[in-house]
């Protein structure tokens, strides 16, 4: 029989995870909260479950037998942040120690460092968060960890581009606009494929703790939307360092763990050419 793995938010990254897995022969089930995704999560998965992850009782329907559990929820607008993750997080440490699940995998994000004036970050750097929404994620991470006789890994993702989500697209409501700040700050992003092959070796591999997931490069805001701008013929962004910068925080984020543990990125750089 196979391995038996649940993925809790089978959005943006957890679909193409939920797809992987089943063409190595993993028997997925995936949730959502939004029926009408069923049909579409149908393709991807063995099974689908509609459910919040703060209902105890649809969620321990949903990891009955299961082996590995993926956590890749994601907020939508309006909904309560606090609620998608953190509620989660708790209902999942309070059913999974009497569950089989053996291996838990949640994909957080690096704002979880907070500001550091774009110095370099590891995992042994102190969590400080700059924003509500970041302290949110790093209690969500608390929580996850203490579950006790689990193998827990946590990711932490830079910004999210890929297939759907182009660099082209993200940027191209910020061409011709004039930004406050002078965008010196450190961009960590991320490829789809990565975030994919990436939890794919965690359980493979059983790696356990916390790993940041960012690519080799990192430009500054202001050299990422100008190669961007560039390279699609959009309007250049203006800069007015003497308005403020919308963004709280500057780190550059290391992704030397996840390497040295063996993982071989797909996209270590924005542009193969």
């Amino acid at each position: 029989m196979g391995i038996k793995a649940a993925i809790i938010g089978c959005g943006y990254v957890g679909k193409e995870v939920a797809r992987l897995w089943q063409q190595q022969g993993l028997i997925v089930t995936a949730t959502t909260t939004s029926p009408e995704r069923v049909d579409e999560l149908q393709n991807v998965a063995d099974q689908v479950h509609v459910l919040k992850g703060t209902d105890p009782d649809a969620l321990q329907d949903c990891l009955v037998d299961q082996q590995v559990v993926l956590v890749s929820v994601g907020s939508k607008r309006g909904v309560n942040y606090t609620e998608t993750y953190l509620g989660t997080a708790k209902t999942l440490a309070a059913l999974l120690p009497q569950t089989q699940v053996k291996q838990l995998i949640y994909t957080s994000t690096y704002s979880v460092y907070g500001q550091h004036h774009g110095a370099v970050v590891t995992e042994e750097t102190m969590v400080q968060p700059a924003t509500a929404n970041g302290e949110v994620i790093a209690e969500t991470e608390r929580t996850l960890l203490g579950i006790a006789r689990l193998q827990v890994c946590v990711l932490r993702l830079g910004g999210i581009y890929g297939p759907g989500r182009t660099l082209e697209r993200i940027y191209s409501r910020a061409a011709g606009q004039t930004r406050g700040g002078s965008g010196c700050e450190a961009a960590n992003w991320i490829h789809q494929s990565d975030i994919v092959k990436a939890i794919e070796f965690v359980r493979s591999h059983s790696l356990s703790g916390v790993y940041n997931l960012v690519q080799d490069e990192i430009l500054t805001v202001k050299e990422l939307i100008d190669q961007v701008c560039d390279r699609y013929g959009l309007t250049p962004v203006q800069w007015d360092p003497s308005q403020p910068s919308a963004r709280p925080y500057n780190t550059r984020v290391s992704n030397a763990k996840i390497k040295a543990a063996g993982y071989r990125f797909v996209h270590p750089r924005f542009f193969e050419d």
